[in-house]
């Protein structure tokens, strides 16, 4: 199975996706990693250094599962949705000829990422199904789908702890509040972390459960067993 994960900026994909991301490479599935702007803007640094530097931050990110990372190099802060993303995503779907696209949800909270969302689902068309990763603190986002990356968690910190130049902490603790209440959403097990997403069935896809590594075990719900007299 191939997968490919796009994001709008160097350290996205590791913040929104990177335990489902670890979930696909324990399963064989062959992975690839895309950055669609620079980076060039996510610090107080020049911008040519910093691009650079985010640069080598993902490469990093993505060799902890075996990827390497491919860097459209749209400018950071201006991404927008017209001939020139849709040109380089469909040519980047075509070379790869994933069965499956993972990238940022139509309402997060960047204008870079919807931008990107927009642009896959253009791109993509009928030919790979879309799915759509959570937003930022989960704000507007109602999961159709959840992944278990409780044994992945450790990989996915290390992961946005790779992305030094962007105060890294404050994205683990945020992710890990994060998958915490996705997995008890879903009715996981206590301690268990899940990555939720949201499918929008489009013709020829109506179902994509195939396509996914598995959500938490469901806990049995009971009523209580102790007896008041």
């Amino acid at each position: 199975m191939k997968i490919l994960a796009l994001g709008a900026h160097p350290d996205d994909i590791e913040i929104f996706m990177f335990g489902t991301m670890a979930a696909y490479a324990a399963q064989g599935a062959e992975l690839t990693f895309a950055v669609a702007t620079d980076g060039a803007r996510g610090g107080k640094s020049d911008a040519a250094i910093l691009a650079r530097v985010r640069r080598a931050e993902a490469t990093a990110a993505a060799a902890l599962l075996g990827a390497a990372p491919r860097f459209l190099d749209f400018p950071d802060g201006g991404l927008v949705a017209d001939a020139a993303l849709i040109d380089a995503l469909k040519t980047l779907i075509r070379d790869i000829e994933p069965d499956l696209v993972i990238t940022h949800a139509p309402n997060d909270y960047h204008a870079d990422h919807r931008a990107l969302s927009d642009g896959v689902r253009i791109a993509a068309s009928f030919g790979v199904p879309v799915l759509h990763a959570d937003t930022m603190g989960g704000t507007g986002f109602s999961p159709t789908h959840y992944v278990d990356i409780s044994a992945h968690a450790e990989i996915k910190a290390r992961a946005i702890r790779m992305h030094q130049s962007q105060d890294p902490d404050r994205f683990v603790d945020i992710a890990l509040t994060q998958t915490l209440f996705r997995a008890g959403q879903c009715n996981g097990a206590a301690g268990a972390q899940a990555e939720a997403f949201r499918f929008e069935p489009m013709f020829p896809f109506g179902d994509i459960r195939a396509l996914l590594p598995p959500a938490p075990p469901i806990r049995t719900v009971m009523v209580s067993t102790r007896r008041v007299d």
